[in-house]
């Protein structure tokens, strides 16, 4: 025996995998501390939705029909734009304070963290806001089925809306005015979401059967968690020039 230890293929990918879920770990816990330290910028989107909700029914009428047939539709594009408010800020501190370029020359997959940063923003903005959309739509006159729809819709619908979001601000971070260029590389992107999101509600109060909606909306954000923290990367190193 020579004292040497071979080291199979197998051990070297567990431990490549294990170090990615660290990473992984990692960023997703400082990203989720650091919204609590300044909770400021996640309240912003659940205050933007409050106003337009409460706005809405001065602005067109308070007829029970007409904001119960209005309300689908409203309810989605105030979510919408309320997770758009957010997007901004998803790589500019770390952009501001030079953290970016150290993920840039992390030895780990940089989508890997990017996907941890987009989970982080999902959590404080896109599920508050799947959670309190329902709430606000019975000020809509939105029926209970219609409600349970928007949540789920709103469930599937807002973790896209964040990893689609991602690409836009990775092209944008460093702009002086990037979020100008963000709302218009994402809004079109946004279209697919919004239209199945809305229409299964709009199903839902109906009485209609919403599975393929749903499965629709699946099937987006199943392609959006495959191709857009890669999309995000690439766009970051293209933005910062590495």
């Amino acid at each position: 025996m020579n004292g040497t230890v071979e080291h199979s293929p197998e051990t070297g990918v567990e431990a490549a995998r294990a170090g990615m879920l660290a990473a992984f770990a990692v960023i997703l816990r400082r990203d989720l501390l650091l919204t609590l330290r300044s909770p400021h910028d996640s309240l912003h989107p659940l205050g933007f939705l409050l106003m337009v909700i409460a706005l809405f029914p001065l602005a067109v009428s308070p007829e029970p029909g007409v904001l119960r047939t209005l309300a689908p539709g409203v309810m989605w594009v105030a979510a919408l734009l309320a997770t758009m408010l957010s997007l901004e800020a998803l790589f500019r501190s770390d952009f501001e304070d030079g953290s970016l370029e150290q993920l840039l020359v992390a030895p780990q997959p940089l989508f890997v963290l990017v996907l941890a940063k987009i989970l982080a923003h999902w959590l404080v903005t896109g599920l508050p806001i799947a959670v309190l959309a329902p709430c606000l739509g019975f000020m809509l006159f939105l029926p209970a089925e219609g409600a349970w729809a928007l949540f789920l819709t709103l469930l599937l619908g807002t973790p896209a809306l964040s990893l689609v979001g991602a690409v836009g601000a990775a092209l944008a971070v460093g702009l002086r005015r990037g979020g100008v260029m963000l709302s218009l590389l994402v809004i079109p992107l946004y279209v697919p979401v919004l239209i199945f999101g809305a229409a299964g509600v709009v199903a839902a109060v109906a009485g209609l059967d919403i599975v393929g909606h749903l499965a629709l909306l699946g099937s987006l954000l199943a392609l959006s968690v495959a191709l857009c923290p890669v999309a995000a990367a690439a766009a970051l190193r293209v933005s910062l020039g590495m």
